[in-house]
């Protein structure tokens, strides 16, 4: 279970400096009488889906630490383990074809986007999304990223004087 309790600290604790590290995406958009909701429709769907994520990954997850761990097992190898969990997901052709593509999305097509990507439209730290990704779940890492880079395009619209809402 402390395993369980490391990556959950872990994920918060990379959530709060990824909203550290970028103040002003974090800001609320528009100033005065021009200030926009504080969420975008758009935003919403994002943040609710990765926080939605989360328990679910985390039930699954506790139930494969209850079901494996045998007491005094090392949480990275052994049973009930990080890499138990990852030879799990090779366990048949189908859940090796689901876990390819996920760690294939996951350790390289996610970081290499969110760095890409993130540099480009100004978000300080993005290779942070590639720890939220080990942390958290890739859905909630990739939701929480969306929906910076949507707020960021929100604050890009309001300083450019085009406010419409999504």
């Amino acid at each position: 279970m402390i395993s369980l309790i490391v990556h959950a600290v872990l994920g918060i604790a990379t959530a709060i400096w990824i909203i550290r590290a970028n103040p002003t995406i974090s800001a609320r958009v528009g100033q005065g009488p021009h200030k926009e909701p504080l969420l975008s429709k758009l935003e919403i769907v994002y943040l609710l889906t990765g926080i939605l994520t989360i328990p679910i990954c985390w039930y699954f997850n506790y139930q494969f630490v209850l079901e494996y761990k045998t007491g005094a097992d090392n949480p990275i190898w052994g049973p009930g383990s990080w890499a138990h969990f990852i030879q799990l997901g090779y366990d048949n052709p189908a859940a090796s074809s689901a876990s390819v593509d996920y760690t294939v999305i996951s350790l390289i097509l996610m970081p290499v986007f969110t760095i890409v990507d993130g540099l480009r439209r100004g978000i300080r730290k993005p290779w942070l999304f590639f720890g939220f990704i080990l942390f958290a779940s890739s859905a909630t890492a990739f939701a929480f990223y969306f929906a910076m880079a949507e707020r960021q395009h929100r604050h890009q619209k309001a300083a450019s004087g085009n406010l419409s809402h999504v």
